[in-house]
């Protein structure tokens, strides 16, 4: 093996075709058509590849190495290649418009202490490089078009199939091969799914997994204001999205139109995040960035969590005059995010239903007691005796004036 010095020095060394190269090369000439990208083209060989077949129109090829743009763009220019393109671009920092087909042959392998070569490591794990290009590649994408990924054992196939999941993309196996000590080359076609192509015509792009609840899994996307209302007046006004989509073992789909009924009520009361749009699979909101609650509380002042503590429980009473409860308000550390101007936003209303015993105020007041140790960190005094009289008082009443005397009694 080469010592590390030399490895080092030879960092901006093009990488050389190899057995991967020719393994995912037969597959190139067979699946490639339209407008083609070759990310991370090293030698050129799938870029070359691709241009022989009379179903590609056109190729790009790009690369981080200077060293390897330059000796491909000699070789267009000696052989006038008038269907190759190549760009010198850290992934798709320089690239521009649609593709067909993406070609993929990424670093793989987890880093090794002490070396630095671009061109082999895909990161600490292996898997970093193919991340960050499977977060990004859905807007160079036609919506029929398709990835060809090349990929090894060495770089965790579990996770990169749950990288790819996340992005809301499929995938079928196009072909395995072994190779010695222990290592198997897998080739993927990652295509859009329904949902990502769905998404992307209501224009949300840059889509990816944020987080798993029991009953459904939150995207993260960006959305265009101005598009999404569709006025020659509205100025481009990008927004942070959340897509909440059904699991598929659960019995979402009524859920997720329940969720989206309560969500627009709570709108109308000055409530919850911004609704957008829902089909019976999923509902999308303005993605809300904070903190949850308790996280927030180990940070904030006395005064600002008194006034906090405030907002919420005048949010509770608007719940229990209207007659709906919220159900988690007891322990609602997921469900109340404090944003950015320190203002709290309930989320999660797929539990919401119409009563004639609403206990929001009530249960958060408990919430409250149990908070007593956090709270006193911060030098709140919490009652506990105090504060459930004053609940028991409330829940006979709604009467909005005990809320008073409940923020009063923390001191």
């Amino acid at each position: 093996m080469p010592s590390l010095e030399w490895m080092n020095q030879n960092r901006d060394k093009i990488y050389e075709a190899a057995e991967d190269s020719y393994f995912l090369q037969t597959l190139v000439g067979e699946h490639a058509f339209g407008r083609v990208l070759d990310m991370g083209t090293g030698s050129g060989i799938q870029a070359l590849t691709a241009i022989q077949n009379p179903n590609v129109r056109e190729v790009v090829a790009v690369d981080i190495n200077p060293n390897a743009i330059n000796q491909l763009q000699q070789k267009i220019n000696e052989e006038k290649l008038r269907k190759l393109t190549a760009v010198l671009s850290n992934l798709f920092e320089k690239v521009h418009g649609q593709f067909n087909t993406i070609i993929f042959n990424p670093p793989y392998l987890p880093q090794d202490k002490g070396i630095a070569d671009p061109a082999l490591y895909g990161g600490n794990k292996g898997w970093e490089i193919s991340a960050r290009f499977l977060q990004k590649v859905s807007s160079f994408m036609f919506p029929d078009g398709k990835i060809i990924f090349l990929f090894s054992s060495l770089t965790n196939k579990k996770k990169i199939d749950e990288i790819i999941r996340n992005n809301l993309f499929e995938f079928i196996e196009l072909e395995r091969k072994k190779l010695p000590l222990f290592e198997e080359l897998y080739i993927y076609e990652i295509t859009k799914s329904s949902l990502l192509r769905e998404l992307e015509k209501r224009g949300i792009e840059q889509i990816s997994y944020f987080a798993k609840g029991k009953r459904g899994v939150i995207y993260q996307g960006s959305l265009d204001r101005g598009k999404f209302i569709k006025s020659h007046f509205a100025q481009k006004n990008i927004i942070q999205v959340a897509i909440k989509v059904e699991l598929e073992e659960s019995e979402a789909i009524a859920r997720i139109a329940h969720e989206a009924k309560w969500l627009q009520v709570m709108n109308q009361n000055g409530m919850g995040p911004k609704y957008l749009f829902h089909t019976p699979h999923y509902v999308a909101y303005e993605f809300v960035e904070g903190v949850e609650i308790i996280d927030w509380i180990k940070k904030a002042s006395k005064t600002e969590i008194i006034a906090i503590l405030n907002k919420i429980l005048r949010q509770c009473l608007i719940m229990d005059q209207l007659n709906i409860s919220k159900e988690e308000m007891h322990h609602p550390v997921k469900h109340i995010i404090v944003d950015k101007f320190n203002q709290p936003v309930m989320i999660d209303f797929e539990r919401c239903n119409d009563t004639d015993t609403p206990k929001n105020v009530t249960q958060f007041i408990e919430f409250i007691c149990r908070m007593g140790s956090e709270l006193s960190e911060k030098g709140l005094v919490v009652d506990l005796s105090a504060l459930r009289d004053l609940a028991k008082e409330y829940k006979h009443t709604f009467n909005p004036e005990i809320l008073k005397s409940i923020i009063n009694s923390l001191h």
